[in-house]
């Protein structure tokens, strides 16, 4: 989301231009100068003994993730980087100039129109049924009338697509999300997301909906582009929080959104 920011000239010539004419004679002048800085944390009342540490300590716990792979993951981490830098990126760049948005959006279309057979699943899994109802017209919508899911129809009649993964399924389940883990390419993922997606293209293989899967395996140069496709739907860019502690920020984001998911 772009942000817009006013100037404080700016403000001031919209104040003057809506002030009766008769207060224009004598303009006042405008005070320009930077307030002086003041540390917010000079405000708080802390005693630094030896039991008052809490303060900064629950600053370095908020971030606390279970890692024991974090070497491992700090050098995948990196690799992946390097790769979306020099590879990854480049590569979608060229795809955007050949080739034109409606048909970048009817291939991602189709893509996720198979995604939702997993999604059923899940949904079912859980014991969601409202949701697998859904999940099911959309299949049925995208599949006919969205011809093959070139176009999501099914959004446009009011059912957007409802992600639910394996991973999701473990969690209703009370099954912990273990050790954090970086995947190669792929990026955050705990030990049991990992296990759900082995699990997705698992249901995917099986379920080969309109011999999506045959299709592919005949023609290997559609999971080139699915994978250029999910990484050009991918909104993240590494460097983009330019911070230091982008690795920590992000297991942490990662780890809280799964959170929220799997409390549906």
């Amino acid at each position: 989301m772009t942000s817009f920011h006013c100037s404080p000239l700016l403000i001031a010539a919209c104040l003057a231009a809506l002030l009766p004419a008769s207060l224009h004679a004598e303009p006042v002048p405008l005070d320009l100068s930077l307030p002086e800085f003041r540390d917010p944390l000079l405000e708080l009342d802390i005693a630094y003994s030896d039991s008052d540490w809490e303060f900064q300590r629950s600053s370095l716990r908020a971030l606390d993730v279970h890692d024991p792979f974090e070497v491992i993951n700090r050098r995948t981490y990196r690799f992946n980087a390097r790769f979306d830098e020099y590879v990854y990126l480049p590569v979608i760049d060229g795809y955007r100039k050949v080739t034109p948005r409606p048909i970048r959006r009817g291939i991602s279309n189709v893509f996720s129109n198979f995604a939702d057979v997993p999604n059923l699943a899940n949904s079912a899994l859980q014991g969601q049924s409202e949701k697998a109802m859904r999940t099911t017209a959309r299949l049925l919508l995208n599949s006919t009338l969205g011809v093959l899911g070139i176009f999501d129809v099914a959004e446009k009649m009011g059912l957007p697509q409802e992600t639910e993964d394996f991973g999701q399924t473990l969690a209703h389940y009370g099954v912990p999300p273990g050790p954090y883990l970086v995947l190669p390419f792929l990026g955050p993922s705990t030990l049991r997301d990992t296990s759900g997606l082995a699990v997705d293209w698992s249901i995917e293989d099986r379920a080969n909906f309109l011999r999506y899967r045959d299709g592919m395996n005949n023609y290997p140069v559609a999971y080139g582009i699915y994978a250029i496709d999910l990484r050009e739907q991918n909104g993240f860019r590494y460097g983009a929080l330019d911070s230091p502690f982008e690795y920590d920020q992000v297991r942490y984001l990662y780890i809280k959104l799964r959170e929220l998911q799997t409390r549906n």
